[in-house]
């Protein structure tokens, strides 16, 4: 049976809207934006800057690492190399786990803007939003199943539509803001460094789950023509253009609307925003347009990322080697996605049984950033641990390649330890439970794992 994915499908364009996919701006921008202003008020904007710092850190360690060495298993593969197989696997675990949870917060978004065009009354019924997100949950698996040329082809008409809807929404917002005022006048002091010790880390871990998403260009990079170059450059990239687009709305929030009223539009602020600029119930459903397209587009990403990885675990013996190989027609790891299915309904309806969308949303974000902090920090590990003699070169590229990444990855460990103990039970256990079940599935004495080779400078 064949182990190899589809090579040369993804173009450098593809790779980057890819990446922007993956952090889904109309997404984010809808579901979260209620959450970081819930956590960090005022300094929203400038957290969103000040935490993508190592954010970029870890960008910079993908881009390295996929220049050595292209993956579809991308942080599991590298750390395995360099850390063993434990931390390899619980790398990739962790990203399997935040993928998981991941179903549940990217399905709801899809359902309730959907509601919003057919049912508006029901958007904050968790069954019916439960229902009609099983149905584009299943209709997304399919597309994938596919194959990764359709999926890429999907991927950039809808990004494209995304961000044009979302550009016209912030503008009207900024042009109705100069026209008739703010409700809370713009200060450079929300860029400030004024936190609490808990809203600083609590920020911090909010802004994470913002930015989570872009490396998967690193998981489909043996599908990626020109890979060493075209899938780190990719995920780079993307994380500038939503950069832009995050502050942009956070702005827009805190100037249109009361701190009050911003945090409790976690359905869909951009909605709201889009109303409250002057563009009426037709704007807004175009704004929900844009976050239908945006959760699509994220939620086939964090499917790709689990499949990859799922994918790559199986074909190196990390999990059953029943998963490590690709079908002959779709060349898609089809086994992979049956059991993304299954988990991913498994845990779209057990949410359902909580009080409500917004404590489904604000208890998936915190849980998926432990997640994430925890395997992209490891990642940053391995790529200042690889490119420890860059300083051969020179200083600086030492400083870019190995403590940049390296001092991120420290940031992101102790910003999610500091975190998980503000978190309740339901985040903690999710997070940090999800995480250790691991432990159920890992086989130290597995074989066919890869040796780790000689450290390397990257080019």
């Amino acid at each position: 049976m064949r182990t190899e994915l589809r090579a040369n499908s993804l173009s450098f364009i593809e790779s980057i809207v890819m990446g922007i996919a993956g952090s889904a701006p109309g997404y984010t921008i809808a579901v979260t934006t209620a959450a970081l202003i819930g956590t960090a008020g005022f300094l929203s904007p400038g957290s969103l800057i000040i935490f993508a710092v190592p954010m970029l850190g870890i960008a910079v360690a993908y881009k390295a690492l996929t220049k050595r060495m292209a993956d579809a298993g991308a942080a599991y593969q590298w750390t395995t190399q360099v850390f063993g197989r434990f931390f390899g696997f619980f790398s990739g675990w962790a990203l399997l786990v935040a993928s998981m949870v991941f179903m549940v917060t990217g399905s709801l978004p899809i359902a309730t803007s959907t509601l919003n065009f057919i049912a508006p009354a029901l958007t904050k019924n968790v069954i019916a939003t439960t229902g009609v997100a099983t149905l584009w949950f299943l209709a997304i698996a399919v597309v994938l199943i596919a194959g990764i040329k359709l999926t890429s082809k999907i991927q950039l008409f809808m990004s494209t539509i995304e961000l044009v809807i979302l550009a016209v929404v912030a503008g009207a917002a900024f042009v109705h803001i100069g026209l008739h005022g703010a409700v809370n006048p713009f200060s450079w002091s929300w860029f400030g460094f004024h936190y609490t010790a808990g809203g600083f880390a609590g920020a911090a871990l909010v802004v994470i789950f913002f930015y989570w998403g872009w490396d998967v260009t690193a998981n489909l990079a043996e599908e990626t023509a020109d890979a060493e170059t075209n899938a780190g450059n990719g995920g780079f990239g993307s994380v500038f253009v939503t950069i832009a687009y995050y502050v942009a709305f956070t702005l827009a929030a805190l100037m249109l609307f009361s701190l009050k009223d911003a945090e409790g539009f976690s359905d869909n602020i951009i909605y709201h925003i889009a109303v409250a600029s002057g563009l009426g119930r037709t704007g807004g459903l175009f704004a929900s347009v844009a976050v239908i397209l945006s959760s699509i587009a994220t939620l086939e990403t964090t499917m790709l990322q689990f499949s990859r990885t799922l994918f790559a675990m199986g074909r190196d013996g990390g999990l059953s080697r029943r998963f490590g190989v690709v079908d002959e027609r779709t060349e898609t790891p089809v086994r992979a996605m049956y059991v993304l299915i299954l988990v991913g309904l498994v845990v779209l309806w057990v949410s359902s049984l909580m009080p409500s969308i917004n404590a489904i949303i604000t208890d998936s974000v915190n849980a998926i950033a432990i997640q994430v902090a925890y395997y992209y920090g490891l990642a940053g590990l391995v790529a200042a641990w690889v490119m420890r003699d860059a300083y051969r070169e020179s200083v600086l590229r030492w400083v870019g390649l190995c403590l940049f990444p390296g001092a991120s990855a420290l940031f992101l460990f102790a910003m999610a330890i500091y975190a998980m103990t503000t978190y309740n039970m339901v985040t903690n256990i999710v997070g940090i439970g999800g995480l250790i079940a691991g432990i159920v599935f890992f086989r130290p004495t597995r074989a066919g794992l890869p040796r780790a080779p000689e450290p390397a400078v990257a080019e």
